[in-house]
């Protein structure tokens, strides 16, 4: 399907203020970018470079005083979300070398906290996909989804403390639950059509099968309209916009993601 995406986020600088931006999707095998607009108000110099994980970043200083970033992309994307039961456990020994550091403990997957918990929630499945399958039913029906119901960036374990999350919870809490039981986990940033309500959204991939798969516990059944901007470790390696110096006041104006054709 095509869809085209829009991001409006204004913020108020009492000083000089540099930023990293994270806010162009790039194609990849489950998205193609034919069109985008990127525009900073007032218009200052921009560079970009792309990160350890593959992503698009943007530097910039922005001016003090009211400052602006709007985007606009048209992609396409999948359908239909790719599910694979049975899709086999990799062994460590046999995974690429750029997918081991999700195999690792990181500021919010503590994943060494939850061995006994993972084994548990996936007893009796088959090694690899269906334990992650068996993951997120759990998370979803354990966890009341509410949005807007924490501005806080959780850990896992802090999570795992609470009976209501948001998108970024479950996913911290998903990620730690695989790579406990030896499965590469990553997460993503971006948009979903027909997100209710409309925002940006997370979620979490698992390397299995000797690729990596869509898991996310936020919604009832998968659909197609993904869109991702970033991919990371955890939410301290995809946030949209990334602040130095003073806090500057921030409001996301506008996401929007319509459906251009199938």
């Amino acid at each position: 399907m095509w869809l085209r995406t829009r991001c409006d986020l204004t913020f108020e600088l009492e000083i000089e203020t540099p930023f990293i931006l994270m806010l162009r999707p790039r194609s990849g095998a489950n998205q193609w970018v034919s069109r985008e607009e990127y525009q900073v108000e007032p218009q200052v110099p921009v560079f970009e470079f792309t990160d350890r994980y593959g992503n698009l970043c943007q530097r910039l200083v922005a001016p003090p005083g009211p400052f602006a970033v709007r985007t606009v992309a048209d992609l396409k994307v999948a359908d239909e979300i790719d599910r694979a039961l049975r899709a086999p456990f990799v062994k460590v020994q046999h995974l690429p070398d750029g997918v081991l550091c999700y195999l690792l403990p990181s500021r919010y997957c503590e994943s060494d906290h939850f061995n006994e918990m993972a084994t548990e929630i996936s007893a009796g499945e088959r090694l690899g996909y269906d334990q992650v399958a068996a993951i997120e039913t759990w998370l979803r029906t354990t966890y009341r989804y509410a949005p807007g119901s924490t501005s806080s960036t959780l850990s896992a374990v802090e999570v795992n403390a609470r009976q209501v999350a948001i998108c970024r919870d479950l996913a911290h809490l998903g990620i730690a639950l695989c790579r406990a039981l030896s499965i590469p986990a990553r997460m993503v940033v971006g948009y979903l059509h027909r997100l209710e309500p409309m925002d940006l959204h997370a979620w979490f991939e698992a390397y299995v099968g000797n690729r990596w798969y869509t898991f996310d516990a936020t919604q009832t059944e998968l659909h197609g309209g993904y869109v991702a901007l970033g991919y990371g470790r955890d939410a301290a390696d995809v946030a949209v916009f990334n602040q130095f110096g003073a806090i500057p006041i921030a409001t996301l104006q506008r996401v929007q993601v319509e459906l251009l054709r199938d």
